[in-house]
């Protein structure tokens, strides 16, 4: 019955291939969308819609045919919902009843409930408002430790709570007025704070500049102990070395070693620019505090290096170094205590600057000084402030190098003043030998140079072959020696001992020699004067070996290695040619000297006709001045000047002697005259000889005697004498007999010769009397020399 309906109504419905497409899309929920375009896209909307009614059609006939076969169930089902909707009124009315009831009983608990949700609200409020609160007070109680902190001036500890309060409260304040106010107080408070320190830290710059020359001069001084230690134990050492050497002892050695802790001796306080670097770390802004330290540094250093006009460098060089010192002693700690303030690159550049200043302000210094004292004073100083930089590990060889740039400019000032002081002491000397009556000072003028003739202590009173300039003049000299070791040492080179022994020979030659030559050369000076002056140089030349060990000493040099003979002053051969100068002025003088006793052309009688048997007046003049001369030479001369002045002394007259017979004033001269020369002559020939053996001088000599230095005249005298004149022509007899005359010489005193007074002015009135032998025989000789000539 139901398949009949259907087939008929898909017949009266004629559906479509098209038709049935359409109708299964639309059953199976596919999407028609591409079936509506295609439809508009080929013209043909008609159709679709056409299709699209026909399956509407179709879809309610199915649904009329469902309800027609369901009507039964459906009217069934509208009874059941009636009676449903029966019970559901009865219910309704139920519940109505039931609400009402349970309002009246849950009003009061509503308003009880309303109470509580009330309370709970309140309480959370209030916890809320405590939370706040706590924070608040303790974000309070911060600023008042700040505030507590800022007025003690525990500025630390301040920066410590702001940033407490800006790391840990600051975002989470509940109060947005006390997070402002504190927000805006916060960079106020840092500002604060860095002004502060800032202030304090400016007020430490002036008080350690002013502490800095404190500094310096007791680092300056400590080190002065130290050297002083130092050059103590080395003065020991050499003793007992020398003593050693000597054989007169053990040597004990002894080290002591007294170790200081440098920071403990310099108290100095650092603790401003700790806190002023650390607080300025703490803000943030370390770069910039660095470079603020370094500037104000470096400037206070600028002023530093600039001398005061007001005060000569003399009397200020100490204030002015020591300032130095303190200076670079306190960038050294801070450069190594404060964690990184200060660079070494830093301070490297500071103390550059410093050694290009210095060392131009000690140049221009010492060439305007004139004092070798002062010089050696500021040298001394700079030496010590170099040891005490370099403990400090300064570079200082630049400042040492500007004082050995200066060294000769020292020693010419140190040599023009010992130049006046030799100068004074050979002037004001009393060129009479020193008499010591005691042994300290025999020890302080004699033994103390070297300037023993003997080991064995003499007598007292001693009377000294020198005067007492030699002992003035070796103080002078060992006092150079010290000054000039002095100033040489603790320079750029340790070993110095060449450039002292060239400074010593320069003083011993150009100075000592010079003015001992000039005093000696000088006009007016008087023979015992040249003779104590050249007895000085004796000794003084004996002394260069004690300059030079003293030197060697000083300079810290082996004295075994200054004895070699290689090793000595060339100022000690300069001083025995000076020697033999003063022997030849000395000599000068004493033949100017007998030239006055002498003067024969005055004091013989040439033509005289009487027959004198006795010496002349003038000769014994001579021999008594001789034999002065010779006493007081012994006394204070080494036998070999002694000689060398005798032997000039005699030959000089016998050389005045032959000299007379030659001089022009001497127009003749007969026997007699010839016999009184004789007689004088033989006075002088036995007091050679007998000075010759009483001073010792024979056992020296052997072959050179006093009276060979007479021999000219000697032979003159008795060619004169003899009674065969003319054998002088015979050369063996001449070598023999007269080998000191020259035949020259000879021939002019011949020919002056008259055998008697009367053979000068009468000899034209006796051409016919005869002629003696001896006439004859000088008649031939002179012949035979004018043939020779």
């Amino acid at each position: 019955m139901d398949s009949k309906p259907k087939r008929r109504g898909a017949m009266e419905n004629g559906d479509t291939g098209e038709d049935l497409v359409v109708a299964t899309m639309i059953g199976n929920g596919e999407d028609l969308g591409h079936l509506v375009r295609r439809s508009f896209e080929v013209g043909r909307p008609e159709a679709l819609v056409h299709q699209l009614k026909h399956v509407v059609k179709k879809k309610e006939v199915e649904i009329e045919e469902l309800c027609k076969t369901h009507y039964e169930d459906f009217i069934l089902a509208v009874d059941e919902l009636r009676g449903v909707l029966v019970d559901a009124d009865e219910l309704k009315s139920n519940l109505s009843s039931d609400n009402f009831k349970l309002q009246e009983v849950g009003s009061a608990l509503l308003e009880k409930l309303e109470e509580l949700l009330e309370s709970f609200s309140i309480k959370k409020n209030v916890t809320e408002a405590i939370k706040i609160s706590k924070i608040c007070v303790e974000v309070l109680e911060l600023c008042v430790k700040c505030n507590t902190y800022l007025s003690a001036g525990q500025f630390f500890l301040a920066l410590k709570t702001v940033d407490l309060i800006e790391t840990n409260y600051l975002q989470n304040i509940p109060v947005n007025a006390i997070k402002i106010m504190i927000r805006k107080n916060i960079p106020i408070i840092k500002a604060h704070i860095e002004k502060k320190v800032t202030a304090d830290f400016n007020e430490w710059l002036a008080r350690i500049r002013s502490s800095a020359k404190d500094i310096g001069q007791t680092a300056i001084g400590h080190a002065a102990s130290v050297r002083q230690r130092d050059e103590e134990m080395l003065e020991r050492q050499r003793k007992a070395e020398e003593m050693n050497i000597s054989g007169l002892g053990d040597t004990v050695y002894s080290l002591d070693v007294e170790e200081l802790d440098e920071d403990s001796v310099l108290k100095f306080d650092l603790t401003p620019l700790y806190r002023a670097y650390h607080i300025h770390s703490c803000l943030g802004v370390q770069e910039q505090f660095c470079e603020y330290y370094y500037k104000n540094r470096l400037l206070q250093l600028n002023s530093d290096l600039q001398l005061s006009s007001s005060t000569p460098f003399v009397e200020s060089y100490q204030t002015y170094l020591a300032q130095i010192a303190g200076y670079f002693i306190v960038e050294d700690r801070v450069l190594r205590t404060s964690g990184g303030l200060l660079s070494a690159d830093q301070v490297e550049t500071m103390w550059e600057t410093t050694v290009t200043k210095l060392a131009s302000v000690l140049e221009e210094q010492f060439s305007h000084m004139d004092s070798a004292t002062h010089l050696l004073l500021v040298k001394d100083y700079i030496a010590l402030l170099g040891a005490t930089l370099t403990q400090y590990g300064y570079e200082v060889g630049s400042i040492l190098e500007a004082l050995d740039n200066s060294r000769d400019k020292y020693h010419e000032l140190l040599l023009e003043e010992c130049r006046q002081q030799i100068a004074n002491v050979i002037s004001n000397d009393s060129y009479k030998q020193m008499v010591i009556t005691k042994d300290s000072d025999y020890d302080n003028n004699v033994l103390a140079f070297h300037l023993q003739t003997s080991d064995v202590m003499p007598a007292f009173p001693y009377i000294a072959p020198f005067s007492s300039m030699v002992p003035d003049c070796c103080r002078i000299v060992r006092s150079f020696i010290k000054g000039s070791v002095d100033y040489l040492s603790f320079g750029v080179n340790s070993i110095f001992y060449d450039a002292a022994r060239k400074y010593l020979d320069k003083l011993l030659i150009d100075v000592l020699n010079e003015v001992v030559l000039t005093t000696v050369q000088s006009e007016g000076i008087a023979v015992s004067q040249a003779m104590q002056i050249a007895a000085n140089v004796t000794f003084l030349e004996r002394a260069c070996d004690f300059f030079l060990q003293h030197a060697a000493q000083l300079c810290g040099i082996p004295v075994r290695s200054v004895e070699r003979p290689k090793a000595s002053l060339t100022a000690k051969a300069v001083l025995k040619t000076s020697r033999d100068a003063a022997y030849v002025a000395l000599l000068k003088l004493v033949n100017s000297k007998l030239d006055e006793f002498l003067a024969l052309t005055e004091n013989i009688n040439w033509t005289s006709e009487e027959i004198f048997q006795n010496n002349s007046e003038y000769m014994n003049e001579v021999v008594f001045y001789l034999d002065s001369v010779f006493s007081t030479a012994l006394q204070i001369l080494p036998l070999d000047a002694l000689y060398k002045v005798g032997c000039g002394a005699l030959e000089h007259i016998s050389n005045s002697i032959v000299a007379a017979f030659l001089t022009d004033s001497v127009k003749r001269f007969n026997a007699n005259a010839v016999m009184v020369i004789n007689h004088d002559l033989q006075v002088l020939e036995n007091f050679a000889d007998e000075r010759f053996d009483s001073t010792g001088l024979s056992e020296i000599y052997k072959e050179g005697s006093f009276r060979s230095c007479l021999v000219e005249a000697r032979q003159l005298i008795d060619l004169l004498s003899s009674s065969q004149p003319e054998n002088f022509a015979n050369l063996v007899i001449r070598e023999k007999s007269y080998n000191a005359l020259d035949h020259k010489k000879v021939a002019s005193i011949i020919e002056k010769f008259k055998d008697s007074a009367d053979g000068i002015f009468g000899s034209l009135s006796t051409r016919n009397t005869k002629t003696s032998s001896r006439k004859k025989s000088m008649d031939m000789l002179k012949k035979r020399l004018k043939d020779f000539n």
